[in-house]
């Protein structure tokens, strides 16, 4: 089994916030707390290390007490930025990434995706959870920005950057990638549900995971 103590967990907030009307999404607050300090809380006990990406007001996310990356490139390339920056800065065999705006992931994320990886000798562990169609009907879909990664994947990944390559999905799946459901009976049926807005957002703020 993949020992917490060799996983780094990253939290991503190096978005532009185009939806939020340009906000920074990670400082937006959900709980009582700043979006991004959810998510490194709810990072915390599954990983034995912390970083976060960000890209503006890294004062304010300094405060949260973990290392701060920005991205290498400029103008806010997307999440495979994101990845690169924290594969860049990790010293431990594995790297688990999570998105700021979805506060409410698995508690059991990182054993989940580690289990996987272990057992089919992945490179790439990508979680899969349920989404509503166009019919309202719960369908499995992957979740690229929940993805356990080995550190070894740092220059693939910085060549894939450096070519224009910006599609989680498109790089993983030139990886040993494998994609782990998180549909089990007690599975949180919301767990990936994202704030992409503030209405989004205000949709979460429920007393109950």
């Amino acid at each position: 089994m993949i020992d917490p103590q060799h996983i780094t967990g990253l939290v991503l907030a190096g978005g532009r916030g185009a939806r939020m009307g340009g906000l920074d999404k990670g400082l937006q607050l959900f709980r009582g707390l700043p979006l991004a300090q959810h998510a490194l809380r709810r990072l915390q006990p599954q990983v034995g290390t912390l970083l976060l990406n960000a890209n503006r007001n890294l004062t304010a996310y300094a405060a949260f007490g973990v290392p701060v990356w920005p991205d290498a490139q400029a103008d806010y390339p997307g999440p495979l930025a994101g990845f690169l920056a924290g594969l860049t800065h990790c010293t431990t065999p594995w790297l688990l990434t999570a998105p700021c705006d979805t506060p409410l992931f698995p508690s059991d994320l990182a054993a989940r995706l580690a289990e996987v990886a272990e057992r089919e000798g992945s490179d790439i562990a990508m979680a899969a959870g349920p989404e509503p169609d166009a019919q309202g009907q719960p369908v499995l879909r992957p979740q690229p920005v929940f993805c356990l990664l080995r550190a070894t994947l740092r220059d693939s990944l910085a060549h894939h950057v450096a070519a224009g390559g910006s599609k989680v999905r498109v790089w993983a799946m030139q990886q040993r990638c494998s994609v782990v459901p998180f549909d089990r009976p007690g599975d949180a049926p919301d767990a990936f549900a994202n704030a992409n807005t503030l209405a989004e957002l205000q949709a979460l703020q429920s007393p109950t995971d």
